[in-house]
């Protein structure tokens, strides 16, 4: 049977993870090992703007329990890791990688003139653009871009989703989307696709639609490599059966597989607390604590976590004062979470946030977030940061 073109253009999630699979994907069929003391950097988005004051905690600041006088955490209830300053209390995890210095905590980061458009600002930290500027490139996709360009082996980048976040494209190359291996090779291996493929010839001169054939080929065998490689070191550790649990014992099985990623992107939320913020912060936080506690036990059992850095974000942070539906509406500045094996400042990095110089009720940032994926992007990632974002950026001394 004849499998027309239209049929193929209308084609469900295969020929969607297709668009963004690029051909430097197949030098997979002949992949290059990367041994351990390769770098991973691991993102992982807080998708709609965590409250940062509720998560690192001034518990020593009267105006913050002013200004929040059902919405404070109580003193007695947080987690301390200083006199001054604690956790919010479901992240008893990242209070042990404090502890122990694999945790590294940055207040105040943010970037000039902030946009509390979810869309916009998450626009911006995806782009590294400024708030004036439309780019419509992420910077690891640029990163991608610049480390492919004519070196001997694709750098390669996953998101765990079904869709590829902004984030992940550059102009010349794409990072791949997948929620797991399993489902993109089953998926991969259906008979429409494996139909499409096999009759499909190109003669002569090729054209706009072959590029598609073409793409879709790349991403079957890419499917395939992935998948065998991701059964070489399953992990074995036991993840909580949560979207982000099973999403970073995928990334750990890839990690071990030493297969040649260096960058995986991975998203928890939402965190868009207008009201009711107590009980949808304390269940993501207590998601992301079991994860991530349960995440770093395996790299460490395994002798990883020197090679891992994971670093959290959020598109802006809250308001400082909570309004009146037992919530905060958007903000401004906010922390970072930086864990890893390789840190070479722990704890807190820069001051808590300074509550009594405030731009119209919003924090004032401190630190731009620029500099913070030029200080990555140059020392974990030895790539050409200036190149990749356009501009020179401080580099900070967290790794």
């Amino acid at each position: 049977m004849l499998i027309k073109r239209r049929e193929f253009l209308q084609a469900g999630s295969l020929a969607t993870a297709s668009f963004m699979l690029p051909k430097f994907l197949k030098p997979f069929e002949m992949p290059k090992m990367v041994p351990p003391g390769n770098k991973v950097l691991v993102v992982l988005q807080l998708s709609g703007g965590n409250d940062g004051l509720n998560t690192v905690i001034p518990v020593r600041n009267d105006i913050y329990y002013r200004v929040r006088p059902h919405l404070g955490i109580e003193k007695e209830k947080s987690l301390l890791i200083t006199d001054e300053v604690a956790l919010h209390p479901a992240l008893a995890g990242f209070k042990d990688l404090y502890g122990d210095g694999s945790l590294s905590i940055m207040n105040s980061v943010g970037y000039p003139n902030p946009d509390r458009s979810h869309f916009r600002s998450m626009d911006i930290w995806q782009t590294a653009s400024d708030s004036n500027r439309f780019i419509s490139t992420g910077w690891l996709g640029r990163y991608l871009d610049a480390q492919c360009a004519g070196c001997d082996k694709p750098t390669q980048a996953m998101e765990i989703d079904d869709i590829l976040s902004l984030v992940l494209k550059g102009e010349r190359i794409k990072g791949l989307a997948l929620k797991d291996p399993n489902r993109l090779y089953n998926t991969s291996h259906q008979k429409y696709f494996k139909d499409i493929s096999a009759e499909h010839k190109m003669n002569g001169e090729e054209q706009p639609v072959d590029y598609l054939y073409k793409v879709m080929s790349e991403t079957l065998s890419s499917a395939d490599y992935i998948y065998q490689q991701s059964k070489l070191r399953p992990s074995s550790a036991q993840y909580p059966k949560t979207g982000l649990g099973k999403d970073l014992q995928t990334i750990a099985s890839l990690i071990f597989s030493d297969i040649n990623t260096k960058v995986y992107y991975v998203s928890l939320g939402s965190f868009d607390t207008h009201v009711n913020q107590q009980m949808q912060q304390q269940r993501l936080f207590t998601e992301m604590n079991d994860a991530v506690k349960a995440f770093v036990s395996d790299l460490k059992s395994n002798d990883r976590f020197q090679d891992v850095l994971m670093m959290t974000f959020s598109e802006f942070g809250r308001r400082v004062s909570q309004n009146a539906s037992g919530g905060t509406d958007h903000g401004t500045a906010n922390n970072m979470f930086l864990i890893g094996g390789g840190l070479k400042q722990k704890g807190l990095i820069n001051a808590m946030p300074d509550l009594n110089d405030l731009n119209e009720g919003d924090l004032k940032y401190a630190i731009d977030f620029k500099a913070v994926y030029a200080t990555v992007l140059n020392k974990w990632l030895g790539a050409d940061d200036k190149r990749i974002l356009g501009a020179q950026y401080d580099h900070l001394s967290f790794i």
